[in-house]
């Protein structure tokens, strides 16, 4: 009895046993693969903020590398764009300049309108029905106005008096002749006014211009180039003005409007290194002219003349100096008389420019520098256009100043 209630324990256990075992394998097959926990994030802490002053940490010592360790990737070379050929500047326009011949009598007109106190105001004076002491007083004062000088004035007075006492009656042709005549006179000189442009010699012909600050030396020097390309001579220009900012670039740009070549050197330089080297340039290439154009200088400074007088000296070791013209403003009337004096003890002036005679300049400038100078006036500036320098005709201009 024992053995069979032994025997059914047994088959009871072996029976739970094979159950449990069938309901565990169910339960796996019904159940998802269970997930593997994933792994908790990383937080990074934010970078705290720098502190200054008191608050700030003791730096803390970092392996560091320098650039030259860290390997940096290897930059790709741009593709070049292919290579296109640059346009050569273009050459300057080389302008004809306008012909000399009679340029100041086209000129008449605009030299006409600023020269009337001269011309027309003796005319309206001397036509009086009376000429009396105070009308001669009046004719003094008006030749004195328009910058006549003293010595001059004296003397048309005294002929214009005779000739009026012998002449009578007085129609206003006889007297625009009359005074035609004796003003020509004043003018009058037997220097040459011609600018001296060929010397016989292999070399050229050697112009300094020279004159104070502010008289338009270098404009006057290039309207000379081109007066002078104009009559079919080459030109070399010499920029020995190298005290005033772009006086050398503006020469230059004269210069390349006629075909003219421009000898410069730095600015600041020694103008007498310039001058000389411009001769020479001018004597290599058989040129005509060659035109130096001086650094404007205070005729009270002694040293600045000095110095031009040595740029003469220097020159005239390539080649004689042919002419050295003193450019004066016309407008500074009497004024322009003490500079004349000056640059003539200096360098020995052959001729006057007087420039600006179109504005509120006086005629008679011109009788007042010649006879205090020795020396013709040659050249007069009567606008700023290019060709607005002409050669000095006495006749046209005492023409203009007494009107038709």
């Amino acid at each position: 009895m024992e053995i069979v209630i032994l025997a059914v324990v047994i088959a009871v256990v072996l029976v739970g046993a094979v159950s449990g075992l069938v309901i565990g394998g169910r339960r796996k097959k019904q159940l998802p693969p269970a997930e593997r926990p994933s792994a908790a994030p990383t937080i990074t802490t934010p970078p705290a903020e720098p502190r200054v002053g008191d608050e700030a940490e003791t730096p803390r010592d970092e392996s560091r590398r320098t650039i030259e360790e860290v390997d940096l990737p290897a930059a790709e070379a741009p593709e070049a764009p292919p290579a296109e050929a640059e346009p050569a500047p273009a050459a300057p326009e080389v302008e004809v300049p306008e012909p000399t011949e009679g340029r100041l009598v086209r000129l008449r007109a605009r030299l006409a309108r600023s020269q009337n106190a001269l011309g027309k105001g003796l005319l309206t004076l001397l036509s009086r029905e009376h000429l009396d002491e105070d009308t001669w007083e009046e004719i003094e004062d008006t030749l004195l106005t328009a910058d006549v000088g003293v010595a001059p004035t004296q003397e048309l007075v005294e002929r214009l008096r005779e000739r009026v006492r012998v002449l009578g009656t007085r129609t206003p042709q006889e007297l625009r002749t009359l005074l035609r005549e004796e003003i020509l006179k004043l003018i009058a000189t037997d220097a040459p006014r011609a600018v001296k442009t060929d010397n016989g010699l292999e070399a050229p012909a050697v112009v300094m211009v020279v004159g104070v600050n502010g008289t338009g030396k270098t404009t006057t020097t290039g309207k000379l180039a081109r007066v002078l390309v104009a009559d079919g001579k080459s030109v070399v220009l010499g920029a020995a003005d190298t005290f005033r900012a772009a006086a050398a670039d503006q020469l230059q740009t004269w210069g390349e409007r006629v075909g003219a070549r421009t000898v410069r050197g730095p600015e600041g330089g020694d103008p007498a290194s310039i001058a000389f080297d411009a001769v020479k340039e001018g004597i290599a290439e058989h040129a005509d002219v060659v035109l130096v154009d001086t650094a404007g200088r205070l005729h009270t400074k002694a040293g600045l003349m000095d110095e031009l007088g040595k740029v003469k000296r220097v020159v005239e070791k390539q080649a004689p100096l042919d002419e050295v013209l003193l450019v004066l403003d016309a407008t500074t009337g009497q004024n322009g008389l003490v500079q004349a004096r000056v640059f003539a003890e200096v360098v020995n002036i052959t001729g006057i420019v007087l420039t600006k005679l179109d504005g509120t300049a006086k005629g008679g400038i011109v009788v007042a520098v010649q006879r205090e100078l020795g020396v013709p006036v040659k050249l007069i500036g009567l606008g700023e256009g290019p060709d607005d320098l002409a050669p000095f005709d006495p006749e046209a201009f005492v023409d203009a100043l007494i009107g038709d």
